[in-house]
């Protein structure tokens, strides 16, 4: 009998679900765009019920591509967004509230208080830099200010949970409440060096530790999806984890020190740091890269950008420059430079190594002489100019010199992008053959939770590289274009406290 493996991507602009067979190549593959809501400037939203039919759909998609029917599924593992949280009713199943999306900035002044008053000791315990990114200050909102959750509270209907939690409870018709310990370390309420959430930041926080889900290994049996609510079919549910430690695993960064990065609607640079917590003093994240054996923490560094891909979707949704993120890389090559111009895309503000909560958009040098292909230059070029910053730094902070970079997400299929990321990083950029790795990481600890292989180097031959990146871009323009950069960003800092 054949095996299939299936990885579901619960990312921040759609869902992707991915099936592989036994020699891990990959079979079929479905995907499927939600909504983003803006209620507010600085505000950004999901409604979970249109995820939750999202993720049936694209399975649905998946499996019928294969020419399978769920039940034929070996296992399942999931990977999610990270920081975006909600809360809902476990009596009625309905949220309260739209999940409140990683990127939204409401909760920012009440991030800088806390910061004034326990910064250091939410650094020391959680690996975080206090931010309105995280899940905790996002959680407390929806209590202080949805009319009746605390009432609901009292009565122990309310749960408050990352997307994963969310995902694993519907699949399993409300019986499975859990997350996993590298989603856990992405609210600001996990204590990473006890593994459980900590009782002082929660009481700082005024959020009870009842509302929360059990923290469990990266990689075990779960549970097994409900025939209800799952296509009639009952499957293992062995693998749950956030999306960018997901594409380190799907990239077998097993040893310490190797790096990925992973173009999505942001863009995440991870290193694994092995059993050791190592800490920044730089602007990048101490965070769990995964928990397997009975809570046996891999640690990572992080250096997180907001706004990579979003910057193209930006594009095509609001300026209508472009009608689809495939025309960027045309448009790029059709000019020879941006003609002086720099996008600097801190719609949600400025992530590591920066950490303004407060700077926005900016685009710097235009004339009248700017044409659009310019602009599409400059946004693809400042994804590759905010790696370059976060590379430099995670350098300085691991003592590790980093040799090559692995590359993953949809915008490494853009060559003008990939060569001017090798060209500004002054290293090789690979990109593997499988460019799906958040999903490929989450079938792969799927598959390890129920035991389908023991030892996860076992995983590093399944490693394909399809295209190799050299550099060729000289010191001098390269130094260059990265000064012009760096005054860019500078114009962009501060800007909602002016």
């Amino acid at each position: 009998m054949k095996k299939y493996y299936l990885g579901l991507d619960q990312g921040t602009t759609g869902t992707t679900a991915m099936i592989f067979d036994e020699k891990w190549n990959k079979v079929s593959r479905g995907y499927k765009e939600h909504t983003q809501y803006f209620p507010e400037p600085g505000w950004v939203e999901h409604d979970p019920l249109e995820i939750w039919r999202s993720i049936l759909d694209v399975i649905d998609m998946a499996a019928t591509e294969a020419g399978i029917q769920k039940d034929e599924l070996t296992c399942m593992g999931l990977d999610n967004q990270g920081e975006t949280v909600m809360l809902w009713d476990k009596v009625s199943g309905t949220p309260v509230y739209n999940a409140i999306v990683w990127q939204d900035r409401r909760t920012a002044q009440y991030a800088d208080q806390l910061a004034n008053d326990y910064g250091e000791k939410i650094r020391e315990k959680t690996g975080l830099v206090v931010d309105a990114y995280f899940s905790g200050t996002k959680i407390k909102w929806i209590i202080d200010n949805v009319e009746g959750v605390k009432e609901k509270i009292e009565k122990g209907r309310i749960i408050a949970g990352t997307l994963d939690t969310w995902m694993i409870w519907k699949l399993t018709h409300g019986k499975v409440c859990i997350t996993d310990y590298s989603t856990a370390s992405r609210t600001m309420l996990l204590n990473i060096h006890t593994g459980k959430w900590d009782d002082e930041i929660l009481e700082w926080m005024g959020i009870p530790k009842s509302i929360l889900p059990e923290i469990h290994d990266s990689s075990e049996l779960y549970g097994y999806t409900d025939p209800l609510d799952f296509f009639g079919a009952c499957v293992p549910i062995s693998g749950s984890v956030v999306d960018q430690q997901a594409a380190l695993f799907g990239q077998a960064c097993f040893k310490e020190g190797t790096v990925k990065t992973t173009y999505g609607t942001g863009c995440f640079m991870l290193m694994n740091t092995g059993k050791k917590a190592v800490y920044s003093k730089n602007g990048l994240l101490t965070t769990v890269g995964w928990g397997l054996n009975k809570g046996k923490i891999t640690f990572a560094l992080d250096a997180g950008i907001y706004i990579a891909g979003a910057a193209v979707q930006w594009l095509r949704d609001k300026l209508k420059i472009i009608e689809s993120a495939s025309e960027t890389e045309a448009m790029a090559k059709s000019v020879p430079d941006t003609a002086g111009v720099y996008f600097v895309p801190a719609f949600s503000g400025l992530a590591a190594p920066h950490w303004d909560q407060y700077a926005r958009g900016t685009m710097v040098g235009i004339t009248g002489g700017t044409e659009k292909e310019h602009i599409v230059r400059a946004t693809l070029e400042s994804m590759a100019y905010q790696v370059k910053d976060n590379l430099d730094v995670m350098e300085k902070d691991s003592g590790i010199p980093i040799k090559v970079m692995r590359v993953d997400g949809g915008a490494v299929q853009n060559e003008f992008l990939m060569q001017f990321q090798a060209d500004i990083l002054g290293i090789p950029v690979e990109v593997p053959v499988i460019t799906d790795t958040t999903a490929l990481g989450a079938a792969y600890l799927a598959a390890y939770g129920i035991n389908e292989f023991h030892n996860i180097d076992e995983l590093e031959q399944n490693w394909k590289l399809y295209k190799r990146y050299e550099p060729n871009m000289d010191d001098e323009t390269r130094n260059r274009l990265l000064n012009q950069w760096h005054r860019a960003v500078e114009r962009a800092k501060k800007w909602e406290e002016a």
